[in-house]
């Protein structure tokens, strides 16, 4: 397993250049993209650019980013989201793998998470406070406040 991945905005300057206030075009046509109808984990489109944006940003851009996704006991309501990067190695037999070919990212979920995540909708919000990836889960009895854990 590999350490986990931080993703969420980087806040590490203050200050502000013209990079940060032009608006780059969104990669891969984005603007165009619609999570397939069959896939396990729905990713919205603001979560997909910030996952391609990470995937540009890596020193093997051309390989798939694998995100990993999955549940933990722990949190404020039972159970806790997990995600992380992962690589092809790491892929098991019974995981399930939505492959988004177009924007060059994979999405696993092992075997016994798939029961609590089928139905997710992954998106992200950039917000200064409260920013970073939001998970919303169909299959939720209850939350907590942080959206970070749920139970069922």
């Amino acid at each position: 397993m590999t350490t986990p991945a931080i993703l969420c905005p980087s806040s590490s300057s203050l200050r502000s250049s013209a990079a940060d206030i032009q608006t780059p075009p969104p990669p891969n046509n984005i603007e165009n993209y619609e999570p397939p109808e069959d896939a396990i984990i729905k990713i919205k489109p603001k979560a997909m650019s910030r996952l391609i944006e990470l995937k540009q940003k890596r020193e093997d851009a051309a390989s798939p980013l694998i995100l990993r996704m999955g549940v933990r006991n722990g949190g404020c309501s039972g159970l806790s989201y997990v995600m992380d990067f992962s690589t092809s190695d790491d892929i098991q037999e019974e995981d399930e793998v939505d492959t988004y070919d177009q924007e060059g990212i994979q999405c696993v979920v092992d075997a016994k998470s798939l029961l609590y995540l089928y139905g997710l909708e992954l998106d992200y919000s950039d917000d200064l406070i409260g920013g970073g990836f939001k998970f919303f889960n169909p299959n939720a009895e209850e939350s907590c406040g942080c959206g970070s854990s749920f139970g069922v």
